[in-house]
């Protein structure tokens, strides 16, 4: 009975009960911030590692890549324009003591601090750029809240605009808007494919000028090509140059 009550056997009961209490293990995408006595005291890598109970504690930190999903933000454009913006934010933890020491919940402070970067870089864009240039700003939003969480050792991987849902009725400015640019464009194309063929037609008349029989040549391949049609009606013309080559023919004729 004596031996049962001894400080040995006391002290081995504790270490036993202590010890597999005291193992916790820290996986692959993990890291421990672990406090001694309230203060900070080191890192704990992947594997089993010894936390003392009462004398010291610990904190998981999970250092996989996270998304934070913003919700729609109204704001105000540069041009006074309101829209609705939300995102995708990635970010990871680079520095877990400084992730559980510095901030309180790095989860909801990367959340608020995004909704309001975002609110304040729609602010400084105008909508045509926000519509045509989604990638520089979120490239700007990315930097913004990047610069900002460095402290927090946090990284932020990347920032990705999902929607930026406009009014009604500026939708259906912009798409009046879009018709009527799609319009100008066809009118430019077609003048200049007439002021292409107007160019080609007053060549090829030139050409056709200054050639002997050239104009006789172009009519009967003109009716070579009209007579492949069985139904056309084809109306004979008299070409001007025809007429003035008989004329001559006639007078040298009567002078003989």
């Amino acid at each position: 009975m004596e031996f049962l009550f001894s400080l040995p056997f006391i002290l081995f009961i504790i270490f036993i009960i202590i010890v597999p209490y005291s193992i916790k293990q820290v996986n692959q995408f993990d890291r421990g911030v672990r406090f001694q006595f309230g203060k900070f005291k080191d890192e704990m890598k992947p594997g089993w590692r010894i936390v003392w109970p009462i004398i010291e504690g610990w904190q998981r930190v999970d250092i996989r890549v996270k998304a934070v999903d913003v919700p729609d933000q109204e704001a105000i454009t540069k041009d006074n324009i309101s829209a609705k913006v939300n995102a995708v934010i990635y970010y990871r933890i680079a520095d877990a003591p400084k992730a559980v020491i510095e901030v309180e919940n790095f989860f909801f402070a990367v959340s608020q601090l995004a909704q309001t970067t975002i609110r304040n870089v729609v602010g400084e864009t105008a909508l045509d750029e926000l519509l045509s240039k989604r990638d520089e700003v979120a490239d700007k939003i990315k930097d913004i809240i990047d610069k900002a969480t460095d402290p927090w050792g946090i990284k932020v991987e990347s920032v990705e605009l999902k929607d930026i849902i406009l009014p009604e009725g500026m939708k259906r400015i912009i798409g009046r808007q879009a018709e009527a640019e799609r319009e100008r464009r066809a009118i430019i194309i077609r003048a200049e494919g007439e002021k292409a063929a107007a160019d080609n037609i007053s060549a090829a008349a030139g050409k056709l000028a200054k050639t002997t029989g050239g104009l006789h040549v172009r009519t009967l391949q003109t009716l070579n090509e009209l007579a492949a049609d069985k139904n056309n009606t084809i109306v004979l013309v008299t070409p001007l140059e025809i007429l003035r080559a008989f004329e001559g023919f006639v007078k040298s004729t009567s002078k003989k």
